[in-house]
This record gives C-alpha cells, sequence and structure tokens, in this order.
C-alpha cells in the first residue's frame, strides 16, 4: 500500500513508519523539514509539506492509497493544530479524489463510567486537560465528515515506548483497562493496531481505542 505520513517524527508517528515499513508497504513522509527524520530505509520517502495546506496535502497525496495523521502540538500553545490539520486533511483527500484517512487520537475524551470522560476525573493531569479536548474537539469535527473512510485511534491512558508484542485488545468510547484497573499500551503495539486498521478497514467511519 502506498501511504502518506503525517507526524512521523513524533514517537508514536516514528513507530507508525516503522511497522508499515516492516510489513512492505511504501511510506511518504510529509515534515516541514525533512531532514528532522533519522529513519531511512528504501520504501521511505521524506518530501517537504505542511499539513494545513489542503492545496499542498493534495498534491503530494494524489495517487496515493491512503494518510495516516499523528500529528500532536510540539508546545501547549499550539493545541489549536489538531483540529485545523484534521480540517487541511480532509479538504486535501477530498481534492485529490483519495479516501482512507486514519488518525492517531487521543484518550482523554474515552468513557470511565456513563458520561464521564477521562479527563474530567480528578486524577487526570490538569496540564495534558488542553490537549485531550483539542483532540476531542477534532474527534467532534472528523464524525461529521461523511464522504472519506476514516478510522479514529485512541490509545490507552498510559502510552510509551516499550515492546511490540502483537497483542493488543480493541474498545470503542469506553477506556479499556486490565484485571489491575491500569490501561497501557505500549508505542509499538499501538502502531500494530494502526496498520492492522489500515490494511483491514473494520472500523471505517468510527473510533476505536486499543490498550492490552
Amino acid at each position: 500500500m502506498k501511504i502518506a505520513l503525517y507526524g512521523a517524527t513524533g514517537t508514536i508517528g516514528t513507530r507508525i513508519a516503522q511497522e508499515a515499513l516492516s510489513r512492505g508497504h511504501e511510506v511518504t513522509a510529509v515534515l516541514r523539514d525533512p531532514a528532522r527524520l533519522a529513519l531511512d530505509h528504501p520504501r521511505l520517502r521524506k518530501v517537504k509539506g505542511e499539513v494545513t495546506d489542503p492545496a499542498g496535502i493534495a498534491s503530494t497525496v494524489r495517487g496515493l492509497e491512503a494518510v495516516i495523521s499523528a500529528i500532536g502540538p510540539r508546545t501547549p500553545g499550539e493545541v489549536g493544530v489538531l483540529e485545523s490539520a484534521l480540517r487541511a486533511l480532509v479538504d486535501g483527500l477530498k481534492r485529490a479524489g483519495l479516501k482512507r484517512l486514519v488518525v492517531v487520537g487521543g484518550a482523554g475524551s474515552l468513557e470511565v463510567a456513563p458520561g464521564a470522560l477521562l479527563m474530567d476525573t480528578p486524577q487526570f493531569p490538569k496540564e495534558w486537560r488542553p490537549l485531550a479536548a483539542a483532540h476531542f474537539d477534532a474527534l467532534k469535527y472528523l464524525t461529521s465528515v461523511r464522504d472519506l473512510d476514516w478510522s479514529y485511534l485512541s490509545p490507552a491512558a498510559l502510552i510509551q515506548p516499550g515492546s511490540r508484542t502483537g497483542a493488543y485488545r480493541v474498545g470503542f468510547e469506553q477506556l479499556l483497562t486490565d484485571a489491575k484497573g491500569n490501561s497501557a499500551i505500549s508505542t509499538e503495539d499501538y502502531a500494530v493496531a494502526l496498520i492492522d486498521e489500515l490494511e483491514h478497514s473494520r472500523h471505517v467511519r468510527e473510533r476505536i481505542t486499543v490498550a492490552y
């Protein structure tokens, strides 16, 4: 599959690129500064581009088969980029005639009880809430898009680099926890789940969450 990846220099984005390449896909990493991506591979192409430029997106992704957004703000003041980037991507994909979009989302908008969101709980770090709310706003926008085959993947409450086991569980609107009440997944296994969804399209126009 020929894939465009936005956000490839991030912790999650890099793992997604590595997972896609390991399965034989061709990855076009779209970056403000292509030199920032240290990853090299015969099937990896690095191109310069802006995720908020619909015309540039259309030009870059035309002729490809899917787009992955792993965009994340670099500073707390940039949380608005999540929705603006998503709107530009949707616009750009439509201009290019491309249907498939898979989005790296946040966990804060998952329910811990009926009607109670993780980001509204006392234990949720206050400094993370603006980012969680921005992810939620982006998701609400995406749910209004009916003419693209999008999928939105929320991670577990804790996601960090670890091991690739290939094992994970899939949920929907509720936070997944284990028998001890922990909610976690490695970035490597999150990438496995995302590329699985990209390849099999089991959850089109749905938000899912993945955890151990």
